[in-house]
């Protein structure tokens, strides 16, 4: 393993919208800051085909993927370095933490955890089997495959209804699977799916099998209410359908297990982004909060940079 001994203000872990701000404010402080991403930037949110509540944003139309953008030109802007490489352990004991990589280990004084989180699985059988063949967790990447099929969504939150919406576009119809009989979602986005004519529900149900033969043709649902089980197949003209799975998030956490104070997976930290260790900061989804939106991911991010800078003071 090649090892660099450079010595780092700053390093923060990831580049979705928590970690490209703090590295755009720690690099804007004149910090020795780096960037580690093991991928693309910009997390679930460059998933996004549409944005409408970001402050700021572009009225003429802003997608996530345009959004993470500018906020990776202004962390070159301001000096941040950056570098692609995956994360295997981390040391955060003692006035210098160690972040030991694939291709190098990096040291800090600070460091900044905004490794985000990922889809939950549905959690049904035969889901891994579909997974790329008719099972998805982003309608962005994948609605136009559905153009004309049935489609069926599993959620009820903010996010399952919004990308309903957004699959309604392509598919022939969206039916939401649910396993309450109310949905959970902000009042006025289930108002707009309930105004949507190819938009329906299936409420009180959870999805209990997935099968077909290569594609994804039919699958098992039960009634929570009732343990009735009910057979939907694919259309014969279609030969297939969709089911795309939003039922919530899986911190990337597993680094800082026995390290780190968690709850349920989910970082703890104070409201100035303070963890349990000195020197250490966590931002974004994968901290304990109550509302995981790219505004909150960007404030989170802010403010641990800021409390970089006052600890290294």
């Amino acid at each position: 393993m090649d090892v660099s001994y450079e010595l780092y203000d700053v390093i923060v872990l990831g580049g979705g919208p928590a970690g490209l701000a703090a590295g755009i404010y720690a690099g804007r402080s004149r910090l020795k800051t780096l960037l580690i991403e093991k991928g693309m930037y910009g997390g679930q949110i460059s998933m996004t085909n549409e944005i409408e509540n970001y402050p700021g944003q572009l009225q003429e139309g802003e997608s996530g993927a345009s959004l993470i953008a500018r906020m990776s030109e202004q962390v070159v802007k301001f000096g941040t370095e950056t570098v692609q490489d995956i994360v295997k352990e981390v040391l955060l004991e003692g006035e210098i933490k160690q972040v030991i990589c694939e291709r190098a280990t990096y040291k800090c004084k600070t460091l900044i955890i905004a490794t985000g989180a990922f889809p939950r699985a549905i959690g049904c059988k035969g889901e891994g089997q579909f997974v790329g063949r008719g099972v998805s967790y982003c309608a962005t990447c994948d609605a136009n495959f559905f153009e004309g099929f049935d489609v069926y969504v599993v959620g009820g939150g903010d996010s399952a209804i919004e990308e309903a919406m957004y699959l309604s576009r392509f598919a022939r119809k969206v039916t939401i699977i649910h396993r309450r009989d109310a949905l959970r979602a902000a009042k006025s986005v289930q108002e707009k799916a309930f105004r949507n004519p190819k938009i329906a529900f299936l409420w009180d149900t959870v999805i209990e099998e997935l099968h077909g033969e290569g594609l994804l043709s039919g699958m098992t649902v039960r009634n929570v209410k009732t343990n009735s089980l009910t057979q939907i197949l694919a259309d014969e003209k279609d030969g297939m359908f969709g089911v795309f799975g939003f039922t919530g998030n899986i911190p990337k956490s597993e680094l800082f297990v026995g390290k780190l104070e968690m709850d349920e997976g989910y970082l703890v930290t104070n409201e100035d982004m303070h963890t349990n260790i000195p020197g250490v900061y966590a931002a974004g989804d994968v901290r304990k909060k109550s509302l995981r939106q790219v505004v909150t991911a960007v404030s989170d991010g802010a403010i641990a940079a800021i409390q970089a800078e006052k600890y290294l003071e």
